[in-house]
């Protein structure tokens, strides 16, 4: 099914609602838009398997592209619009996109862009006028809406997120169907398990060109449930809208968790927050403590996933088998989990090293770089791939993260891995941001550093050092533990809540 069906069956139910400022899209109005741009799309020639790309702010739009393209057998990229216009030059110009589409709220990035696109044939500004660009209400106005004579499935092509290198294309064949027939993976991984349904109100405070909120999105979408996206993400307001819009699924990362843990108690209190059957986390490993926290605050609803944009594999684990087995990331869901070192070898239980999934076949490919493609290959088993995300698996399959392997700090000859330090400190009432990082040691090799951002109301004094090595080292071993701590006034995150470490160690290096 996609929105076609429920244009059909309940016309007149909303498909998207912006929480900031109400705006609403019906699943007619949804569909009819998006057809529109799908006939506008096949004027200008594009056949299945051509790209396009948009740069669009969290809107009602965002889904509308995507269902055109899905519904044209074509690939479509969302690009991180907080990117500089060179960095989203070299997704748009790698994608080989024919068409953009771009929000007039990015004019000046917009505008900056077409120098640098030359492959772009036809570009389109929602919202206001861009220079270069079309009216995307004026081009949608030369269609009718309707379905096409022919409407095969298509598929995202979205980037990495670049937190260790240059952004890389992850593309998948495009699916043997059509566009209303079943398929979607997405759907089979995680509809049933999460209950999600046509009264499903599902809640989306994360930009929407990331792979989970644009997945997750359409996947509503296909089973006929209503969107509800946030602007951005703010504690509080998060809380205001589960009760507003009498929430019954959402998705979150960590780092949004530490946000609304760290609001006082008392605005906490504040929200009615029953709506909330399930709330799905992923993106980035949770502390402990953090997940702990938000379980005895909302109940058993927290059910949480570990994938990648690659969609090599995944697992699950729900808040009751959490507190069975704290800190795993579940169980094998998608495909199979095999350990190895790092010539390969399968390690045994308790074993930390690579994590592959086995697959039967390999689920992607890396746009236009076969070395890469390979490179995320076990050398002797092609379909077992990998992220280059490292931890283990216990006797009883569960999987637990400990870093991304180009993190790893190598201190004496020992391995440390800094999610495990950074986990510690993220509660810390004293901390609002932190890396751990290694940096040169002529001795050790590298030596364990804290760059921490202080919570408002603290300074970075050598007494806040202090008390957080302090507290570091009453809990996990001490050679773990960081030598220095720096006090900055803020780290570099992607706006889905990942740490760009890269960007931070190449201030130390």
């Amino acid at each position: 099914m996609y929105p076609g069906t429920f244009a059909r069956l309940t016309p007149d139910k909303p498909a998207i609602v912006m929480a900031g400022d109400g705006r609403v899209r019906t699943y007619r109005e949804l569909d009819d838009r998006s057809s529109q741009l799908a006939r506008v799309l096949a004027a200008h020639g594009l056949r299945r398997g051509d790209h396009i790309a948009m740069v669009l702010e969290n809107s009602p739009e965002v889904f509308e592209v995507y269902w055109a393209a899905l519904r044209s057998g074509l690939y479509v990229t969302a690009v991180n619009h907080h990117l500089s216009p060179p960095e989203i030059a070299y997704i748009v110009d790698d994608c080989e996109a024919r068409v953009l589409v771009v929000s007039a709220g990015l004019a000046a990035a917009a505008e900056a862009v077409v120098p640098l696109t030359p492959k772009v044939e036809r570009r389109l500004a929602v919202g206001g006028a861009v220079e270069g660009h079309e009216d995307y209400e004026a081009a949608l106005a030369t269609q009718p809406a309707g379905v096409l004579d022919e409407e095969p499935c298509g598929a995202d092509m979205l980037y990495s997120s670049g937190t260790t290198g240059r952004p890389k294309g992850i593309e998948s064949a495009l699916p043997e169907r059509r566009v209303d027939e079943a398929g979607n993976t997405v759907v089979a991984a995680f509809g049933p398990a999460y209950g999600f349904g046509p009264d499903t109100v599902y809640y989306s405070p994360a930009p929407q060109y990331h792979s989970a909120p644009l997945r997750f999105g359409a996947m509503i979408h296909v089973l006929g449930g209503t969107l509800v996206i946030a602007d951005r993400f703010d504690a509080e307001q998060a809380l205001a809208d589960i009760e507003r819009f009498r929430i019954t699924h959402s998705q979150w990362v960590p780092t949004m968790f530490v946000r609304m843990l760290k609001l006082p108690e008392e605005v906490r209190e504040r929200y009615d927050l029953s709506s909330l059957k399930v709330a799905v986390h992923a993106a980035a490993p949770c502390p402990v403590e953090v997940k702990r926290a938000m379980i005895e605050w909302w109940g058993p609803v927290l059910e949480e996933y570990y994938s990648s944009t690659e969609s090599i594999g995944s697992t699950r684990i729900s808040s009751a088998q959490w507190l069975e087995h704290p800190g795993s990331v579940g169980q094998a869901a998608v495909g199979v989990l095999r350990i190895c070192d790092d010539d390969g070898v399968e390690l045994p239980p308790g074993g930390i090293g690579t994590i592959y999934f086995e697959r039967d076949e390999v689920p992607f490919r890396y746009h236009g770089d076969e070395a890469k493609t390979r490179s995320a290959q076990h050398p002797d088993h092609p379909t077992w791939t990998t992220t280059g995300d490292i931890g283990y698996v216990d006797e009883d399959g569960w999987l637990f993260l400990t870093d991304r392997k180009s993190f790893m700090i190598i201190s004496g000859g020992v391995n440390i891995y800094p999610q495990e330090i950074e986990d510690c400190l993220a509660l810390h009432p004293a901390v609002h941001d932190i890396a751990v990082i290694g940096v040169p040691d002529e001795e050790m090799g590298e030596q364990v550093k804290a760059v921490v951002v202080p919570a408002p109301g603290r300074d970075g004094s050598p007494d806040l050092e202090a008390e957080l090595l302090a507290f570091v080292r009453d809990r996990i071993a001490h050679y773990k533990s960081p030598r220095t701590v720096d006090f900055v006034e803020s780290l570099p995150r992607t706006p889905t809540g990942k740490l760009v470490k890269r960007a931070v160690v190449d201030l130390y290096r």
